[in-house]
């Protein structure tokens, strides 16, 4: 692996330390100063299957997956100027990617913002979290679901919310982004994520007890 010369502040010298071992926000101030391809495509490898995994997840299709990833580091590439070094280079990139996805959705006249049992999704593991949320009250033995029921369901479930509140638990549930990460992602305030969580949350369980008392 590569191997970059930095400046080490504390010590006064110059460090040279694989590109590894960079913090992402250090990645993107290097780059900002030098352009150099290998500092690009180390920031790239580090998110590639993440973002693509959230964009295909998000929008369902493959091809628009890909359009929008290629813009969020197309972005990240004319815009690394403006990237506030202070801050945290994660939410950024969802940001740009979340903003990109949205428009070819509007563009595309695309209504559903998750589909979950997309190539390259790992639904089967990522249902734990919220499944559990919405299901931990299941009592009866005909109530229970196996996986694969699981991932149907909560698939039509969240297909029925309204999109911002897809959005949040796509980011949140599906993307592990803290809530300030998810706010700065959604431009709102943290306790606006925390209320849309809720409210997604307070749906999903009222659908879960609907469907249950159906059965019923």
């Amino acid at each position: 692996m590569r191997a970059v010369t930095i400046h080490d502040s504390k010590n006064d010298e110059h460090t040279s330390l694989p590109l590894s071992v960079w913090t992402d926000e250090q990645l993107v101030e290097r780059y900002r100063e030098t352009g150099e391809p290998a500092v690009f495509s180390e920031i790239v490898r580090r998110y590639e299957r993440e973002l693509y995994s959230y964009l295909r997840r998000y929008l369902g299709q493959a091809e628009m997956a890909e359009d929008a990833f290629q813009w969020t580091f197309l972005q990240l590439h004319l815009k690394c100027d403006q990237f506030d070094p202070t801050r945290k280079l994660r939410p950024w990139l969802y940001m740009i990617a979340t903003n990109k996805a949205i428009d070819l959705q509007r563009r595309n006249r695309r209504h559903r913002m998750i589909s979950l049992n997309g190539p390259g999704g790992n639904f089967g593991e990522e249902t734990g979290k919220l499944i559990d949320v919405v299901l931990s009250s299941e009592d009866a033995p005909s109530s229970r679901l196996d996986d694969a029921e699981k991932s149907t369901w909560l698939r039509n479930a969240l297909g029925n919310l309204p999109e911002h509140l897809q959005l949040v638990v796509n980011l949140v549930y599906f993307q592990g982004l803290k809530y300030r990460e998810a706010a700065d992602v959604l431009a709102v305030p943290v306790g606006t994520v925390k209320s849309r969580l809720h409210a997604a949350i307070t749906k999903l369980t009222d659908q879960w007890d609907q469907q249950h008392s159906e059965n019923e």
